[in-house]
């Protein structure tokens, strides 16, 4: 065999390689959710017959999947709801959010819910059952994205838009502290609390400057950061570091929350007692933001 014909065989057998390993590459990042995927649904679940207060749980990920940390909190919810005597659904079907299926429901919550999600349509829904009553509470990635198109969703529902994480270490321990110490919801946590090994979240601007109240802070002093990467994520933010928040929205009620990452924080105590409470504030028009 000549050398110029073991070279054609050997770059052959080279771009295969390459290609299957880029495929491979391609196929581990889309399964991870690291590539976004544009995929809606258009038809309902069938939803049973709901006692009221009835919770509407959706798993929706277009992009970044925490295979954790979703079960771990659906476990959580389903925990909660049970304790307080409230029904619960729980689906990745984002078509549930029509104008049909959330009038059964008296709260939606989004469990690490990525990505683009929602039809045009199924966000005027969302939209329009929320300032008309309804309640939404959001779990960590579900206020924490880059790659959905609905400004609404990040400009007046979140409050701002998501920047970044950490990443070096991406998981750590850290200071979080009340905003207001005297309030009902976050009464029976300690300032400050202090957490262990998670992913903590930065925004572009503090909620705060449009008037929503912010509950829980974070001490940057009490972990590593390490700003912009060459990337454009940040972990860093200038003055106050919400990670925490609520606000009413028309006639309705918001509450998000930015931890979450970790299955084992679903199971802290204290947390569970965050969300139960939060849930609670959401279902129950008649309290006051004091309480």
């Amino acid at each position: 065999m000549n050398i110029k014909k073991t070279l054609k065989i050997s770059g052959v057998a080279l771009l295969l390689i390459v290609i299957g390993l880029a495929g491979r590459a391609y196929f581990a990042l889309k399964e991870a959710g690291l590539i976004p995927r544009k995929d809606y649904e258009t038809v309902a679940p069938h939803i049973p017959a709901m006692r009221h207060p009835a919770v509407l749980v959706l798993n929706k990920t277009n992009g970044f999947i925490h295979k954790e940390g979703i079960p771990a909190a659906d476990a959580m919810l389903k925990r909660i709801v049970a304790a307080q005597g409230w029904d619960v659904f729980i689906t990745d079907n984002a078509a549930s959010h029509n104008a049909e299926v959330l009038k059964q429901f008296d709260l939606v919550v989004w469990n690490n819910v990525s990505g683009d999600v929602l039809t045009v349509e199924q966000r005027s829904a969302l939209k329009s059952w929320l300032e008309q009553g309804g309640a939404w509470l959001g779990l960590h990635a579900s206020g924490g994205d880059f790659s959905y198109d609905w400004d609404w969703f990040a400009e007046t529902l979140i409050g701002t838009q998501f920047i970044g994480h950490t990443l070096d270490p991406q998981f750590q321990d850290a200071d979080v502290h009340l905003a207001n110490t005297e309030l009902a919801l976050t009464s029976h946590l300690r300032s400050p609390w202090r957490i262990a090994q998670e992913e903590w979240y930065a925004f572009a601007s503090n909620p705060r400057d449009k008037g929503y109240e912010i509950l829980l802070t974070l001490d940057e002093s009490s972990y590593i950061t390490n700003g912009e990467n060459w990337m454009g994520i940040n972990d860093r933010m200038e003055g106050e570091h919400p990670i925490a928040w609520r606000h009413t929205l028309g006639k309705g009620r918001v509450f998000y929350s930015a931890i979450g990452h970790q299955a084992a924080t679903y199971n802290i105590p204290e947390y569970q007692m965050l969300v139960s409470k939060a849930m609670s504030w959401l279902l129950s028009p008649g309290l006051s933001d004091t309480e």
